[in-house]
């Protein structure tokens, strides 16, 4: 059975954090489906340009086995006021199923409020906010905790998919 992830950006995303796992899980064979906050096409911070291949009103934890969230700082700040987002993310998370988060992607994650208890990293201008939702921040390449893979930079991508990858 073909295994499914789905990419959750908005507007200003981060363009290699959301390129490389495109990509890099489409060589694992496993379909890959972009859902934006907005459910409109979208640049990134350096204007890649991204498509909605799903409404964020159609997604449902029983067809996805990964969650992927780009950081870029702007693109997952628009992703966490998206309610269906937060509901979506949440229950990945309530049936153990993988979310991997990037940079400033760990905001969807916390205003989702699956943190608490976790282990993660993410960019350190917002290792706080980490902290503040009950997360214990470690200042690593990548964190593998359960079902959560996160990592701080798009110098740690292929450190992240990889990590990720040995998930599956």
């Amino acid at each position: 059975m073909e295994k499914r992830a789905v990419i959750i950006i908005g507007k200003g995303f981060e363009d290699s954090e959301f390129t490389y796992p495109f990509y890099r899980l489409q060589e694992e064979n496993i379909k890959v489906d972009v859902a934006i906050a907005g459910d409109k096409s979208v640049s990134g911070k350096l204007g890649q340009e991204a498509t909605p291949t799903i409404k964020c009103s159609e997604l449902k934890e029983k067809d996805f086995d990964i969650v992927v969230i780009p950081g870029g700082h702007e693109g997952p700040d628009r992703a966490r006021q998206v309610k269906e987002i937060l509901d979506f993310v949440k229950e990945m998370d309530e049936k153990k199923k993988l979310i991997a988060t990037i940079c400033h992607g760990s905001w969807v994650a916390i205003s989702a409020k699956i943190m608490k208890g976790k282990k993660a990293t993410c960019y350190k201008g917002m290792k706080d906010d980490l902290i503040n939702s009950g997360c214990e921040y470690l200042d690593e390449d990548v964190v593998v905790d359960g079902h959560f893979v996160s990592s701080p930079h798009f110098r740690n991508n292929h450190q992240w998919m990889r990590a990720l990858i040995e998930q599956l």
